[in-house]
C-alpha cells in the first residue's frame, strides 16, 4: 500500500512538475518509472497479459536506439532516443497501472494546476516584457508551448462537458474560466496551426458528446464563433501574422524549404535518416553535397536549414528514416482505430468520457498540428503519451 501511494504521489508530481521546472518534472519521472517496476517486480504482477499495444511500445521504443546506431550522422543521436524511451515508457507504466477514480481526478488535477499556474508565469513575463512570446517555463518555445495548452485545452472542455451536468454553479464558473484562459492563452501564443486545430477540435469534441449531452455542440460552436469573430474584428496577432505572410508571400513561414531540406535529407539517409535530435547537422554545405551526388542541381534560396522540420511527419523522416516513421505511423494508426472502435456509449461512466476525450484530443492535436509543427516532442510528447496511456489503462481494466 505504501508503495503503491510512492508510486500515485510520484505520477501526480510528475504531472505536476511537466510544463514548470525541468529538474523536478526529470528526477519525478525516473523516480516514478523505478518505483512502478519495484512494486510490480515484488507483486509479480506487471498489469496482465501482453498485448498489441505492448508491441507496438516496444517496437516504437527500439526504432529509436536502432535509428541511433545507424544514424547517417553523429553527434546527438543517443541523446534524441532517450527522449523517445522517456514518453514512450510514460506510456507503458501509465498503460500497465490501474487507477482508481480518486488517483486519476489527482492526476488530471495536477495537469490543469500546473497548466494555470504555468499560464499565470507565462502572461506575468509577457507583459512585463521579460519574454517576447507566451511561454510556459519548462515547454519553452512558443510553438511547443501552443501545442502543450491546446492539448490541455482538449482535457480541460473534456472534464467540462464530462461534469456538467452534475456541478454545482460555483464549480462550473470555475471550470469554465479555466477553459476560457487556455483558450484565449492559445490565442495568444499566435501559432496559426495550434489555434485552428483548437477550434476544430473543440467543434470534434462537442460533435462526440452529442449522444450523451446534446447541448455541449450548440454551445461549443457559438463560443467558437465568437473567438472567431473577435479574431478577426479585433486584429489579433494570430490573424496580422497570416496577413503578413501572404503578403510577403511567404503563408507557410518558409516552412516550403525548410521541408525541402527534410526531405533532402531522407533521401540521403532513407532508413535510419539523420538521427535524432540531428536535424541541425543538416546544413548547406551538406545539402549541396546530397544533391551533388544524386545528381541533382542545388539551389540555396530553395532549402532552409532548421533545428526541426515543422512537422512532425517529415521530421521523423529526416531524423529517423522510414525505421522510425514506420514504428510511428503504426502507433498514430493504432491510437486513431482504437478511439474509434471504443467510443464510449452514452451511459458509460463519467471518467470514462474524460479519459476518451482527452485521449482524442491529444491525437488530435499531434496528428494535426503535427503536419506543420513538431509535435510528439519533449513535454507535449510525455502529456500525449500519458493522456493515451490513462485512457488503455482504463479499457484493460474494463
Amino acid at each position: 500500500m505504501a508503495g503503491h501511494k510512492l508510486e500515485i504521489t510520484l505520477l501526480v508530481a510528475l504531472c505536476f512538475f511537466l510544463p514548470l521546472y525541468e529538474a523536478p518534472k526529470s528526477i519525478a519521472w525516473v523516480l516514478y518509472v523505478a518505483v512502478w517496476i519495484f512494486n510490480r517486480a515484488r507483486a509479480r504482477d506487471f498489469g496482465g497479459r501482453w498485448d498489441l499495444w505492448d508491441s507496438l511500445i516496444c517496437i516504437w521504443i527500439a526504432s529509436g536506439f536502432v535509428v541511433a546506431a545507424l544514424a547517417g550522422l553523429h553527434d546527438s543521436e543517443w541523446r534524441g532516443a532517450l527522449d523517445l524511451l522517456r514518453y514512450g515508457s510514460v506510456l507503458w507504466v501509465v498503460k500497465r497501472s490501474r487507477f482508481a477514480a480518486r488517483e486519476l481526478h489527482w492526476i488530471f488535477g495536477a495537469l490543469v494546476a500546473s497548466t494555470v499556474i504555468g499560464l499565470l508565469m507565462g502572461h506575468a513575463r509577457l507583459w512585463s516584457g521579460e519574454n517576447q512570446d507566451l511561454q510556459l517555463n519548462s515547454v519553452g518555445h512558443v510553438n511547443h508551448t501552443a501545442v502543450y495548452l491546446t492539448i490541455m485545452l482538449g482535457v480541460c472542455v473534456s472534464w467540462l462537458f464530462t461534469g456538467w451536468r452534475a456541478w454545482p454553479p460555483a464549480k462550473r464558473t470555475a471550470a469554465a474560466g479555466v477553459t476560457l484562459l487556455v483558450l484565449v492563452s492559445v490565442i495568444f501564443t499566435a501559432s496559426r496551426g495550434a489555434v485552428g486545430v483548437a477550434f476544430v477540435m473543440l467543434l470534434v469534441l462537442a460533435a462526440a458528446w452529442w449522444r450523451r449531452w446534446r447541448a455541449a455542440l450548440p454551445a461549443t460552436a457559438a463560443v467558437v464563433a465568437l473567438f472567431a469573430v473577435v479574431i478577426f474584428l479585433g486584429g489579433a496577432e494570430v490573424l496580422r501574422k497570416q496577413q503578413a505572410n501572404a503578403e510577403a508571400s511567404n503563408v507557410l513561414s518558409y516552412r516550403g524549404g525548410i521541408w525541402r531540406a527534410a526531405l533532402a535529407a531522407w533521401q540521403r539517409y532513407p532508413w535510419a535518416g539523420v538521427g535524432m535530435d540531428n536535424y541541425a547537422l543538416i546544413t548547406h554545405d551538406r545539402l549541396k553535397a546530397w544533391r551533388a551526388e544524386a545528381g541533382k542541381d542545388y539551389d540555396p534560396r530553395r532549402y532552409v536549414p532548421y533545428a526541426h522540420a515543422h512537422s512532425l511527419y517529415l521530421n521523423t523522416l529526416a531524423e529517423r528514416g522510414l525505421i522510425g516513421a514506420t514504428a510511428l505511423l503504426a502507433v498514430l494508426a493504432a491510437w486513431l482505430i482504437f478511439l474509434l472502435r471504443y467510443w464510449p456509449p452514452p451511459q458509460a461512466a463519467d471518467d470514462d468520457w474524460l479519459l476518451w476525450g482527452s485521449a482524442a484530443a491529444a491525437f488530435m492535436v499531434t496528428a494535426a498540428a503535427g503536419l506543420v509543427n513538431t509535435t510528439l516532442h519533449h513535454e507535449h510528447g510525455i502529456l500525449a503519451a500519458l493522456l493515451l496511456g490513462l485512457w488503455l489503462s482504463q479499457l484493460h481494466k474494463r
